[in-house]
């Protein structure tokens, strides 16, 4: 082989290994984006809300939801609803005292008095919610139902945004 072909065939590998390392660095730029995108999501899924809320003038339908938990009584409603709020999982919990509930429960109907708790939360939020529930809950299998929110008042809904930090 001559000098020149050498020469040649250093050059021609050169450029592939550089075309082969440049095609690293995107490759691995691209797998960090995603990584981070993914990792960031709820975040970023707050920040497209505000801007279609801000751009649009209306809400986002399925940012928010309502979940209904029933307890026993209004203690085990105000301890568990207080140790929701501070673990800022909820931006507002109503308590209705006394609803009437009927159900099966080993195959005949029951009749019982509980206290429905309404939690207000960001949907991103609610399996934390649940299983919190879950853990504290004095029922063995305890009722949380979850509604997504399609419509509301954007203030309002704001102020959820506010009041529930982001994950």
């Amino acid at each position: 082989m001559t000098l020149w072909h050498n020469v040649w065939m250093f050059h021609r590998c050169h450029k592939e290994a550089v075309s082969l390392s440049g095609f690293r660095s995107v490759l691995l730029m691209s797998c960090l984006i995603l990584v981070l995108s993914v990792s960031m999501y709820p975040g970023l899924w707050s920040i497209g809300v505000q801007l279609h809320s801000a751009l649009t003038g209306s809400y986002a339908p399925g940012h928010h939801s309502l979940l209904l938990i029933n307890s026993p009584n209004e203690m085990a409603a105000k301890d568990i609803g207080r140790a929701i709020m501070e673990r800022r999982l909820a931006a507002s919990i109503n308590i209705l005292s006394r609803t009437s509930t009927m159900y099966y429960w080993k195959g005949e109907i029951q009749d019982a008095s509980e206290v429905l708790m309404l939690v207000k939360t960001k949907t991103s939020r609610i399996q934390q919610v649940i299983d919190f529930v879950r853990s504290v809950h004095p029922y063995d299998n305890p009722e949380v139902l979850s509604l997504l929110v399609e419509d509301g008042s954007l203030a309002y809904m704001k102020w959820m945004d506010e009041a529930i930090p982001d994950d």
